[in-house]
């Protein structure tokens, strides 16, 4: 069996993921966003603190 068998998950096991970002000062779910800010938030990038 390869890797990528062994990750892979039938479509019934799946589940919706909700993402949520915070915009001016509370936390939305991005789904909810309009293309425009949909596409800004596509284009953010992704750090971690040390």
């Amino acid at each position: 069996m390869s890797k990528n068998e062994a990750l892979a998950l039938l479509n019934e096991k799946r589940q919706k993921c909700i993402v949520y970002t915070r915009v001016m000062g509370y936390h939305r779910p991005v789904e909810s966003f309009n293309v425009g800010k949909a596409g800004e938030h596509k284009q953010r990038k992704q750090f971690t603190e040390h």
